[in-house]
Order: C-alpha cells, then sequence, then structure tokens
C-alpha cells in the first residue's frame, strides 16, 4: 500500500512539474486567434493588425482562424471549448460577449464563465451610412424617408446580436419607422459590401468596416455615434448633432482565453498585449481604420468591464424586443 501511495504521489508531482515547465516555456509552437466572423469586418481589422507585433513579442506565430457563422457564436463557442492552454485566444467584442447572450436563448456557453478576460484591445464609433441611390443627405431627410415607407426599406447587420443591429432597433423607436432587418452571415464585412451594391438601403456599422467606402464616396456617411466628431471623417456630423443626444455608443474588441488557463500564461498574453498596443506604428493603422487602442488595466478589470456591458445591453435588447433573426 505504500509503494502504490508513493507511487500516486509521485506521478502527481511529475504532473505538476510538466505543467509548471510547459508554463514557463510557453508558448513553444504557434497560437491560434480565433476570430469570429469574415475577413473584412471590424474584428478581423483588429485581430489582423495586433496579430502582427503581438507574434514577435510572444516569441510565435499567431495563425488567424476566421471561425464564422450564427452572429459570432461558432467561433465564440469553438474559443470557448478550445482546450485551456493558451494555445487557442478568441477575439470577442461587444456583440459576442455582452449581447448574444440576451438574444439566443439555446447559446451553449455562457461568456462570463467560459472564458477567462485578458485585455480589451480597441474601442471604435460606428457611423450611420447610406447606399449612394438614396435620396437623402442627412439623417433627419433619413427619418423622414423612413417614415413615409413603412415596412418599405431595409437595413444591413452584421448578424442579429450585434451592437450595430441594436443602435437601428434604437434609431427606429427614435423616429417611430419600421424596416426589414437583413443579418449577413460573416459580419459587418460581408453587410458592408451588400450595402454598396444596393441589396440593402443603410446601415450603422464600425467604421473600420466602411470608412473606406465613405472616404471613396462609394457609400454616404450620414453620422457617427461619437460624442464628437471624428478627424477621419470631420464633414460627417455626430448623432447628437443631428438630433439624436441618447445614441452616443461605441463598439470594442477584446481578448479572451478559455475558462482554467493558467494565470501565469494569461500574465505573459497581457504583457505582451499591453505592450503591443502601445505601439505607434498600431495606433496609426488603427486611427486610419477609425479605432483607438485600448487596453485594460489588469485582466480582471477587462471581466469586469464585460459583466457591465451584458448588463447594459441586455437592458437595451429587451427594451427594443430584439430578437435573434
Amino acid at each position: 500500500m505504500k509503494f502504490v501511495k508513493h507511487t500516486l504521489l509521485a506521478a502527481l508531482l511529475a504532473c505538476a512539474g510538466n505543467a509548471q515547465a510547459q508554463e514557463g516555456d510557453y508558448p513553444n509552437h504557434p497560437v491560434r486567434m480565433i476570430i469570429p466572423f469574415a475577413p473584412g469586418g471590424a474584428s478581423d481589422f483588429v485581430g489582423r493588425i495586433v496579430a502582427v507585433r503581438f507574434s514577435e513579442l510572444l516569441g510565435q506565430q499567431i495563425i488567424i482562424d476566421n471561425r464564422t457563422g450564427a452572429a459570432g457564436n461558432i467561433g465564440m463557442e469553438a474559443g470557448a471549448k478550445a482546450p485551456p492552454d493558451g494555445y487557442t485566444i478568441y477575439l470577442g467584442n461587444i456583440g459576442t460577449l455582452a449581447i448574444n447572450p440576451h438574444l439566443y436563448s439555446n447559446l451553449g456557453i455562457n461568456p462570463l464563465k467560459d472564458f477567462a478576460p485578458v485585455s480589451a484591445i480597441a474601442d471604435m464609433p460606428s457611423g450611420l451610412v447610406a447606399n449612394n441611390d438614396l435620396p437623402v443627405k442627412t439623417v433627419a431627410e433619413l427619418a423622414a424617408y423612413i417614415k413615409a415607407r413603412p415596412g418599405k426599406l431595409n437595413f444591413a447587420s452584421p448578424g442579429s446580436g450585434s451592437l450595430n443591429r441594436l443602435e437601428m432597433e434604437t434609431f427606429k423607436h427614435e423616429i417611430g419607422g419600421d424596416m426589414v432587418h437583413v443579418p449577413y452571415k460573416g459580419g459587418a464585412g460581408p453587410a458592408a459590401v451588400g450595402l454598396v451594391g444596393g441589396e440593402t438601403q443603410m446601415m450603422f456599422s464600425t467604421l473600420s468596416s466602411v470608412i473606406s467606402f465613405v472616404k471613396a464616396g462609394r457609400l454616404r456617411g450620414l453620422a457617427v455615434t461619437s460624442r464628437e466628431r471624428l478627424p477621419q471623417l470631420p464633414d460627417v456630423p455626430t448623432m447628437v448633432e443631428s438630433g439624436f443626444p441618447d445614441m452616443v455608443s461605441s463598439s470594442w474588441q477584446g481578448l479572451m482565453v478559455p475558462a482554467g488557463t493558467p494565470k501565469p500564461v494569461i500574465a505573459k498574453l497581457y504583457a505582451a498585449l499591453t505592450r503591443t498596443l502601445a505601439e505607434p506604428d498600431l495606433k496609426m493603422k488603427f486611427s486610419n481604420g477609425g479605432a483607438v487602442p485600448v487596453a485594460s488595466k489588469t485582466p480582471e478589470a477587462f471581466g469586469e468591464f464585460v459583466a457591465v456591458e451584458s448588463k447594459r445591453w441586455g437592458k437595451v435588447a429587451r427594451d427594443a424586443g430584439a430578437k435573434a433573426d
């Protein structure tokens, strides 16, 4: 019996020693970053810019895995159920982490329990944009045009659970209008392309997905959801200026890992990520796409932030009567 006990103890100590060695050696092979939306969207824009310097600081390649579908839920579930070893990291956003849980009753995971936070990465306001064929040039003209055609116009969104969808639901409520919602699989990139092509008439979108179209004159920028005008689009007014003082909102992106990931691994990811976000070159690239780098004070602080945002946007979804399409 003593031999069995000693053997078991030795095995446990060996496993613990191997785990510590693996954590200390982390990372020793490439790391996969799951982005739950298609290339061209805001999440993909942020993830690919961050991955370059992040890879250098970690000393391993970061492989982008665009895992699309179900308004980001497929990629989110893949991220949460990955082995908690630090070799799968997940780029979540306000839609997947704070809104989807309130729209999808059959969601297989709880973002607040099934992920461990690392840090916020980016913040970005939205833009209200319209197809060039729509005969409106201001938010007021758009509101009047919608009200005169109840149920005859449609708006795009990057998915049922996206902030952009709730922004439009709020706008509809404010003006007393009615439109058809057209959610796009894959996120803001496909939705923006569809809007340019005339498949839809308007949408709220994270600026990184539409700013190039606005600057090129392929979409009409009507307003932004920031409190102040943006230097990238100085001629585009805010929603506040346009008569909607409560329509101030902004999307955010943040890094998560599966729950149970060792704290030393999270600490390494956090240190490399915050150094990445402080790089002047990254700040410039973010700015060109309408994004601002934002690092959380601690991983725990990011977790607390996500919980607060989930409560806030859950109420907005319920008040707007928003449901998964």
